[in-house]
């Protein structure tokens, strides 16, 4: 666990503190913040790498200013992945053995605050923000933190992201000059495909001595966000239905086969692939030229391809929205954790608004979104032309400077959409998240066995791309759904 300061650190932050004039600025109100007897809060967070790092400068640098001004001082706590912090933060709250204290603020997604506030454990927002300073903040986004009853809002949002689609461009450019392929097909999911049956093919014909060995062009780090974002352009409408506080799960079978279409038969054929953790891996290794993942993830897209056999060479990569269905409305999904408040005492909740406030002003938001690749939350920082003639931004790798580019057009001018958290919603999303990914797995895995048992693969590829195979899985998939959200 990784520590802003030192427990020495700590102690001579409260120590100036407690030195600094009475006279100093102090909240007005019941919960005022009082410069002579400081507030200490703790965040837990789950950011890694030039996230963290820009995270940390940014807490250091609010508690040597606005924090010694009011008596505030912010610690930071990484907790590994997402995964691991939100397990952490139910351990808190459950009291486990070994489980640290509960923090005051953590970074999280709507269904984990979402399970949290079903215990009375999470405050809201509302009383420490005027209706001005939220009405400054992307509406999706704060739209997106209002999920009770009451509409209360409960998460903040801090740092957010879409999906972006990046190429190695260097590797694209050869297949386009030999197959005439256009990069207009990567504007849409159909032409996503056929360009990757294209360049499998084209990669299978490299090697004429060996048969079936063509390699997949494209891979996609969130399966879920596929279906969610997926089913709403194809249908105008979300997966589930909300009346009178039930939820319920109807789908559209249709479009079902459609995603199925678009994603298990490539799989299953070889033209899509996912080999290692993430896709940014597998474009490393030149398994796959092109993914779709988060705006923060350009940090991670390869300068250079390594193979097998050690042998690398540089690439140049190019950066796009994130394809859509044809014909559709153009949406895009809407991601990245915001952050929630445990219910405390009045002065450590008005002191962590106090540093959320700072945190997501403008020009603080552009820092972060220049150092992480996250996307500022304020209307007026979402600017290519405030963010551009930044000299930190002008100093980022360009697929970084790229992938904040496209996004910040991406979140102006594409619809954002987001799937509301409801009881259950964290293990159905679980359910979308894997059900189609390793079904799409296990059969290619099943394709391969029986190609080199000297079945074709083009036969092997039929005996699992039938209505049959759609039918077993598209059931399974329902009957799961249903019983995760407690739909009998």
């Amino acid at each position: 666990m990784s520590r802003t300061f030192s427990g020495k650190s700590i102690a001579t932050a409260l120590g100036a503190l407690l030195l600094i004039s009475a006279c100093a600025p102090q909240q007005a109100g019941p919960a005022a913040l009082d410069p002579s007897a400081p507030v200490s809060i703790e965040i837990w967070h789950y950011y890694n790498g030039p996230q963290k790092l820009a995270f940390d400068e940014l807490v250091t640098r609010f508690n040597e200013t606005v924090g010694q001004e009011q008596g505030i001082v912010v610690e930071a706590f990484g907790q590994g992945n997402v995964n691991e912090l939100f397990q952490n933060i139910h351990d808190a709250v459950d009291n486990k053995v070994g489980a640290s204290e509960v923090p005051a603020v953590f970074a999280a997604y709507t269904d984990t605050v979402y399970d949290l506030d079903q215990r009375n454990m999470v405050a809201a927002f509302d009383s420490y923000f005027t209706k001005e300073e939220l009405s400054e903040y992307v509406d999706a986004y704060i739209t997106e933190g209002r999920f009770d009853d009451a509409g209360s809002l409960k998460i903040i949002p801090t740092a957010k992201a879409t999906e972006i689609l990046m190429v190695n461009k260097t590797d694209w450019d050869r297949f386009a000059v030999e197959t005439g392929a256009q990069i207009a097909l990567l504007n849409t999911i159909e032409g996503l495909v056929e360009a990757s049956k294209a360049y499998y093919l084209w990669t299978d014909a490299q090697t004429p001595h060996v048969l079936d060995d063509g390699k997949a062009m494209f891979g996609r780090d969130a399966i879920a966000n596929y279906i969610i974002l997926g089913y709403h352009q194809l249908t105008g409408g979300s997966l589930f239905d909300r009346q009178n506080g039930k939820v319920t799960f109807e789908p559209d079978e249709a479009a079902f086969r459609k995603l199925w279409d678009n994603y298990y038969i490539p799989y299953i054929n070889g033209w899509f692939g996912a080999y290692g953790r993430f896709r940014s891996d597998d474009a490393k290794t030149g398994d796959i030229i092109a993914l779709v993942g988060s705006t923060s993830g350009a940090y991670y897209f390869p300068d250079k391809v390594t193979l097998a056999d050690d042998t690398t060479y540089p690439i140049e990569a190019v950066v796009f929205p994130a394809p859509c269905f044809a014909g559709c409305t153009p949406s895009a999904i809407q991601q990245g954790a915001g952050m929630a408040l445990i219910a405390s005492d009045p002065r450590t909740e008005l002191a962590a608004a106090t540093f959320l406030k700072w945190f997501t002003d403008v020009d603080r938001a552009i820092d972060f979104t220049i150092s992480s690749a996250y996307l500022p939350v304020k209307k007026t920082a979402n600017d290519m032309g405030r963010i551009g003639v930044d000299e930190g931004y002008q100093a980022l790798p360009s697929t970084v400077q790229e992938a904040i580019a496209v996004s910040v057009y991406v979140m102006n001018t594409y619809e954002l959409y987001f799937e509301q958290a409801f009881c259950g919603f964290s293990d159905a999303r679980e359910v979308i998240e894997s059900s189609l990914a390793a079904r799409a797995e296990a059969d290619r895995e099943q394709v391969l066995t029986l190609a080199e048992d000297g079945m074709p693969l083009s036969e092997a590829v039929a005996k699992f791309a039938t209505d049959e195979s759609f039918q077993s899985w598209y059931q399974a998939f329902v009957d799961e759904i249903r019983a995760k959200i407690g739909e009998n």
